[in-house]
């Protein structure tokens, strides 16, 4: 394995000094030790992969130094944009290098929302004129092969990916003790199931919160068939919960949404709060970081979700942070008829017996979509 402090300091010497990106599992050391160890001006963790192409894209404008932006694979699409439009050395000529995780690798077991994005991540770079490399286990090969991504992408003014297999990196994740709220995610669930009417639909994040509603579900005995588990795709839950609230007005649809999720893709709360959807309840559980893949810091503890909903059109908006304020908050919305928001601030961390998702992802569509034909 390569330690990431070995791998920065390859970089450095090859002239990046500035970083930025989405935080992913498989570059978790890594990440965690910019954390540690950059200032607030070398290392952005950015909205989403686009963003950060984009402030990598400014820094070498102000610099003309080499950024480095990182990110999983499943980011690849929201980068795309930028890079070709924006990047590309047909148009502005700007070099960078990306370095991605690598979800999915074909013959490397994963989940399947990992397994396309796997099997293309190469083809999705060249296909664009992205060149790709691999770094591998090996820390001799590393050296070599970071120098040359970055001779490459100054050379000839381009992106470069540097593509990282499963477990390359040392580190183990480190279980997150925070203490900063009272409740915990899977806490707000069980009081959000038992406080909203049982035949409310959900749309529940990437992430931990899919993970947690499917397990109280389990240890409270109940059915899976009012639940969209959103495994995938971050940032779209709210999207997904807007799309089906629009078919069923008779219907409460709760989106139980992430900070990081939600800050991804914040350009939904405006279209959420431009249409008419009276059973929508839009909830953010904020715990401030990117748990799920290392527990790097969000910006979530700096917006106030509450106040962007209202100023997007929401009819009422608040922030919790204790069980009791999220018991009143939910009781006084159950019956209200307008498009709500709730903002739940949260501890991070999750009980250490909370295991991989174990549902059945198309027996459980086809018995929601089931549920909602039956009651249109």
């Amino acid at each position: 394995m390569i330690q990431p402090e070995k791998f920065v300091e390859v970089l450095e010497e090859n002239g990046i000094g500035f970083y930025t990106g989405v935080p992913d599992s498989f570059l978790h050391s890594f990440c965690s030790y910019l954390q540690q160890t950059k200032g607030e001006k070398e290392n952005i963790i950015a909205a989403n992969e686009g963003n950060a192409v984009a402030i990598a894209a400014g820094y070498y404008l102000s610099e003309q130094k080499v950024p480095l932006v990182y990110m999983q694979n499943s980011g690849i699409g929201n980068a795309i944009n930028p890079l070709v439009s924006l990047v590309d050395k047909s148009v502005y000529g700007i070099p960078m290098v990306l370095l991605v995780g690598w979800r999915g690798e074909p013959g490397i077991g994963d989940h399947e929302q990992h397994m396309v994005q796997g099997k293309t991540t190469k083809a999705m770079f060249e296909t664009v004129g992205i060149p790709v490399a691999v770094l591998e286990d090996n820390e001799e090969t590393m050296t070599e092969v970071t120098a040359s991504v970055v001779e490459k992408a100054v050379r000839e003014k381009r992106a470069v990916a540097l593509i990282v297999k499963k477990g390359v990196f040392t580190g183990v994740k480190k279980k997150i003790t925070d203490t900063s709220y009272p409740m915990s995610r899977e806490d707000a669930i069980r009081i959000i199931l038992e406080t909203l009417p049982k035949d409310t639909i959900y749309t529940a994040t990437t992430g931990r919160a899919t993970r947690e509603l499917y397990i109280v579900r389990e240890e409270r005995g109940e059915s899976h068939e009012c639940d969209f588990l959103n495994v995938g795709s971050m940032g779209h839950a709210s999207s997904v919960a807007l799309g089906i609230a629009l078919s069923h007005a008779d219907r409460k649809v709760v989106c139980l949404d992430g900070d990081g999720a939600a800050i991804m893709h914040m350009g939904a709360f405006a279209i959420i709060g431009e249409k008419p959807v009276p059973n929508l309840l839009h909830i953010v559980l904020n715990n401030g970081a990117h748990e799920s893949v290392g527990g790097q810091p969000s910006a979530g503890r700096s917006v106030d979700f509450a106040k962007v909903a209202e100023g997007c059109g929401y009819e009422k908006a608040v922030r919790v942070a204790t069980s009791e304020e999220l018991k009143r908050a939910l009781t006084e919305m159950r019956a209200d008829r307008q498009a709500l928001f709730i903002e739940v601030r949260i501890r991070a961390g999750m009980r250490d017996t909370l295991g991989p998702l174990k549902a059945s992802l198309k027996e459980d569509i086809k018995k929601l979509m089931e549920e909602l034909k039956e009651r249109k």
